[in-house]
C-alpha cells in the first residue's frame, strides 16, 4: 500500500573483510534499524570516534586531548589510569594517538580491523576495553552508536573531510555543519536496534562453525527502549534452505 512504517538501515554485511580472508579475530556480520529519523545519513567517509562504557557517560569531549579524556574517564570509572584498557585500530594515522596513550600510563589494545565491535567492546560483555579512540568509518560510528544507545555507553564523532569533494558530497546528504561534533544522540537516537552475527571468533560474538551438513551461529540482538539484550545460539541445516516470499 506504500504506507507502511519508514525506517532507517543501517547496516554492514561483512565488518573485517580482511580479517576473514586472513582468518583473524572480530569478523561480524551487522544491522541497525529504527524509526525514521533516529540513524544519522552519515557519508562513506572517516569520522574521528572515542567511545566508552555506561560508567563513562558524559566524561568525554572529543575536542579535547586523549590525556585528557584519560584522567576524565579514569575519575569517573574511580581508577587509574594505569588501569586502564583503550582499544585503537593499529593504522599510522593512529601514531601520535597511541604514542600519547602511552606517555600517559594507560595500556593498549591494537585491532587490525573491527571498528564496530571496538566501540561496542567498551560497553559489553568481559572485554575488559575502558574506551576507543581513532578514526574508523563515518557509517560505521553510526551502527555502533546504536549499539551504544542500547547498552547505555557514551561516544562522540567528527567527521574527517580528506578534501572539497567530500565535503560537497555531505552536504548533498543534508549535512549542512562540517565542524559539527556529533553526540550520541546525533548519531543514533529513540527506539533503535542492533543485530550482530560473529563471522570469526571475537571477543563479543564467536564465529561460524561448520558442522556436519549445516553450521552454528552466534548473534546478539540489542534493543534500546528496553536495554533488553538476547543471545542467540543458532543450528543451520544446509539441506533445509530458508523459503521467502510465500
Amino acid at each position: 500500500s506504500g504506507k507502511g512504517l519508514q525506517v532507517d538501515i543501517a547496516c554492514d554485511p561483512l565488518e573485517g573483510t580482511t580479517i576473514t580472508a586472513k582468518g583473524g579475530p572480530e569478523a561480524i556480520a551487522v544491522i541497525a534499524a529504527g524509526e525514521k529519523g533516529t540513524l544519522l545519513k552519515a557519508p562513506d567517509m572517516y569520522m574521528d570516534k572515542i567511545a566508552v562504557g555506561p560508567g563513562a557517560r558524559g566524561a568525554i569531549d572529543i575536542t579535547k586531548s586523549p590525556t585528557w579524556n584519560l584522567k576524565s574517564v579514569a575519575k569517573a570509572l574511580k581508577k587509574d589510569v594505569s588501569d586502564m584498557m583503550v582499544m585503537i585500530l593499529d593504522r599510522d594515522r593512529h601514531s601520535e594517538i597511541i604514542k600519547e596513550v602511552r606517555a600517559a600510563g594507560a595500556r593498549i589494545t591494537l585491532i587490525s580491523d573491527g571498528d564496530v565491535s571496538s566501540v561496542v567492546a567498551t560497553s559489553y560483555g568481559d572485554a575488559g576495553i575502558d574506551m576507543m579512540l581513532g578514526v574508523g568509518g563515518a557509517p560505521e560510528g553510526v551502527i555502533a552508536a546504536a549499539a551504544l544507545q542500547c547498552l547505555g555507553g557514551d561516544m562522540q564523532g567528527k567527521l574527517i573531510f580528506e578534501d572539497d569533494e567530500q565535503k560537497a558530497r555531505a552536504l548533498r546528504m543534508g549535512i549542512s555543519d562540517t565542524n559539527k561534533i556529533y553526540q550520541l544522540d546525533d548519531l543514533a537516537k529513540g527506539n533503535v536496534m542492533f543485530v550482530a552475527t560473529g563471522v570469526t571468533r571475537g571477543s563479543l560474538l564467536q564465529g561460524v562453525r561448520l558442522i556436519g551438513g549445516g553450521a552454528h551461529t552466534h548473534s546478539i540482538v540489542m534493543r534500546a527502549q528496553t536495554g533488553t539484550v538476547r543471545t542467540i545460539n543458532a543450528r543451520h541445516q544446509f539441506d533445509r534452505k530458508p523459503r521467502y516470499g510465500w
